[in-house]
């Protein structure tokens, strides 16, 4: 256990937005003074709890109230960045110094800067993205305990990895020197659980989760339990398969990280360096035309919502797949500018980071098959619930990942799998595949169940 009770309850130490803003410009003043042409500053204030419980103990309850700064200056066309999580006034005097020492020693980048002035954001959405509940830790540590003893109590299920629940608030500030000044507050509240069956070497585990922005949206500690402990019992006994080309479905859980994938793709950095396999494809067909794929920042109550990029620039709701036609790239002002075009508002940025292109809510929008039908449809396949590695060449499309799941006999499930490989070549997988009806906003990256046909089994 990190902390006691008593002291995971203390008063959280969060700035307000008023000081919080003042302490920004004042920075960004100070910054030009010392001799930078343009700078911006991010700010990150917040506090969060959390509490793990396993075999219906309670195995750690942390509290975390702090701060994070960074700051980036420009001088010519060279950039520096620094960050701390100090905010008094000789730190900042510190870091106003070495940022600007370090931008003049940089190498140039001729595609460095602030975003256009006329992009920059003036009009902030409200996203109902900040739920001001705080539960205490004790409710915390009672919800974990209950999804845990949820999955312990299905029979078959012989240890526990432990359960957890979380709560965050946080409050960001982002100004330039170029006039922009931004500010929005989120939350975060989570839950999860994790659990073993079977005995020995023929042990095997699986877990749920619910990640949301407010806290009355969590699903039942008693659910995640209930859905962890049926899927590990699902994976219990697991063959093997031969090597063949089969159809491959994608479960939801796994499904969005052919999303994944696209948007790696499709990010204005790689297509500027010629590493993505999509960069002579804008405006042709790259999904099939029942496709289209959205990315939402001004979602309601979405995990990846923000009123505003990570460089100010005004941002909004784009389809990135239209009909299946690959309509845009994903732009912060540096690949932009790289590629003779202009910020599509997706950049994104940490407080020690420079800006880079990145997805919001990102998702496939369902299609008009149900799920269920999908698998009745296969005489033979795979259900994959589980992958694991990351062998994709951005270059080329090729695709291999390590997989578990179900084996599909007859349009039904006829016994687990584990230990083989799928591979193809995305470009004919996103050509080839088709969406069921069941899209769940979850995870801030979705995709409904996903069919694939003739991917190939590497197995035995």
């Amino acid at each position: 256990m990190s902390s006691d009770l008593t002291a995971a309850s203390r008063t959280p130490q969060v700035y307000d937005e008023a000081s919080l803003r003042n302490l920004a410009e004042d920075v960004l003043a100070r910054v030009r003074a010392a001799g930078a042409d343009g700078a911006d500053v991010l700010m990150v204030s917040g506090a969060s709890l959390q509490a793990s419980c396993r075999m219906g103990e309670v195995e750690e309850v942390e509290r975390s109230d702090g701060q994070e700064f960074g700051l980036r200056a420009f001088v010519g066309k060279r950039q520096a960045i620094v960050s701390s999580s100090d905010f008094s006034k000789k730190a900042l005097d510190q870091l106003i110094t070495k940022v600007v020492a370090m931008a003049r020693l940089a190498p140039e980048d001729e595609y460095c800067g602030l975003a256009d002035s006329d992009l920059l954001s003036k009009n902030f959405p409200e996203l109902d993205i900040f739920d001001p509940t705080e539960p205490d830790m004790p409710a915390l540590i009672e919800a974990a305990r209950r999804a845990e003893a949820a999955a312990r109590a299905v029979e078959g299920i012989t240890n526990s990895e432990g359960a957890g629940a979380s709560s965050s608030h946080s409050r960001v500030v982002l100004a330039t020197s170029a006039g922009f000044s931004g500010s929005y507050a989120t939350s975060s509240f989570g839950m999860s659980c994790s659990v073993l069956a079977g005995e020995g070497t023929a042990m095997e585990r699986d877990y749920e989760y619910s990640s949301v922005r407010h806290y009355a949206d969590l699903t039942a500690p008693e659910e995640i339990g209930l859905v962890a402990a049926q899927r590990t019992l699902s994976r219990l006994h697991p063959r093997k398969v031969k090597t063949q080309q089969v159809p491959v479905i994608y479960a939801p859980r796994v499904s969005n990280s052919l999303l994944g994938h696209l948007a790696g793709a499709i990010s204005g950095a790689a297509v500027a360096r010629g590493t993505s396999f999509l960069k002579d494809r804008l405006g042709k067909a790259v999904f099939g035309a029942d496709i289209t794929i959205v990315d939402d920042p001004h979602r309601q109550r979405g995990l990846r919502s923000k009123p505003y990029d990570g460089e100010g620039v005004a941002n909004g709701r784009r389809l990135m797949i239209d009909a299946g036609i690959l309509s845009g790239w994903l732009l912060d002002t540096a690949s932009a500018r790289q590629l003779g075009l202009r910020s599509t508002g997706n950049a994104a940025r940490g407080s020690g980071s420079a800006p880079s292109p990145a997805t919001s809510n990102f998702y496939m929008r369902p299609g008009k098959t149900p799920a269920l039908d999908l698998i009745k449809s296969l005489s033979s396949g795979l259900f994959i619930t589980e992958l694991i590695g990351m062998g994709v060449n951005p270059v080329t499309g090729d695709y291999s990942r390590g997989a578990s799941g179900l084996w599909i006999e007859n349009g039904q499930f006829a016994y687990p799998v584990s230990e083989i490989t799928v591979a193809g070549n995305l470009l004919d997988m996103f050509m080839h595949l088709t969406p069921g009806d069941d899209l769940q906003i979850r995870y801030g990256m979705d995709a409904p169940t996903i069919l694939i046909e003739g991917m190939t089994i590497a197995g035995e």
